[in-house]
């Protein structure tokens, strides 16, 4: 039975009472401290249209760290050079970018409310981006939220080749500097699967969530290094 939330109480369900492909709860708010506590307990935000809709799925794709896949197309691309990496530079940009239509989709769940609420995630510290720009231009990038040792992945878009998978490579290296364990893919796709992210069930995702949370790693907006590639 889906649960019905409400603005006085912060409080959800257990994730692991989700359906494996249906919503565990509707309704509340999309306030940071609602946010942060969805992340916390393996819960997110989805949907196109009020009410909110919050999803804990099973299974989920994690690509842990260590296992980034970079095969030889990518790799060549990133002896290239092409593109300039930064991070948390142009947060409103991106996920803006995101938010844009697509040839091969139908709308978008990144509504006006998202937006406002992942940028005051991001000025809060807790929501960052990663920029992939070519001769100034930004043609590539990716967002999402950190809790702790754990990334939450939320969307990322790509005008030229190989822009969105460079910048998401980056992200993984920068994470693995900082000793992050887990990045939460969410749901299945091709495209983070060649990167190394595989399925696991909710509950084996939820014990590594534990532990990643409790890392003892801050908030706070991530500074551009000089050099990023390993």
């Amino acid at each position: 039975m889906i649960a019905w939330l409400t603005r006085d109480s912060l409080a959800f369900p257990p994730a692991d009472e989700a359906p494996p492909d249906g919503p565990l709860a509707v309704g509340g708010d999309l306030s940071a401290a609602r946010l942060l506590r969805a992340y916390q307990a393996g819960i997110f935000p989805w949907y196109n249209e009020p009410p909110i809709l919050w999803w804990s799925p099973d299974p989920r794709m994690v690509l842990l760290p260590h296992e980034l896949r970079i095969n030889r197309s990518l790799a060549k691309a990133m002896r290239k050079r092409a593109f300039d990496i930064t991070f948390d530079t142009a947060f409103p940009a991106v996920i803006r970018a995101c938010a844009a239509p697509r040839a091969n989709a139908d709308g978008t769940w990144i509504t006006s409310d998202i937006t406002a609420a992942y940028e005051d995630l991001f000025r809060r510290g807790h929501a960052h981006s990663v920029e992939a720009w070519q001769d100034g231009v930004l043609v590539g990038g990716l967002y999402g939220v950190t809790v702790g040792g754990a990334f939450f992945g939320e969307s990322m878009f790509s005008t030229v080749s190989y822009a969105s998978k460079i910048a998401f490579a980056q992200l993984v290296f920068r994470l693995r500097e900082n000793g992050f364990s887990l990045i939460d893919c969410q749901v299945a796709s091709d495209h983070m699967a060649a990167l190394g992210a595989r399925n696991i069930s909710r509950h084996t995702f939820l014990q590594y969530l534990r532990v990643a949370v409790d890392q003892a790693i801050p908030a706070g907006r991530w500074e551009t290094a000089s050099e990023t590639l390993p």
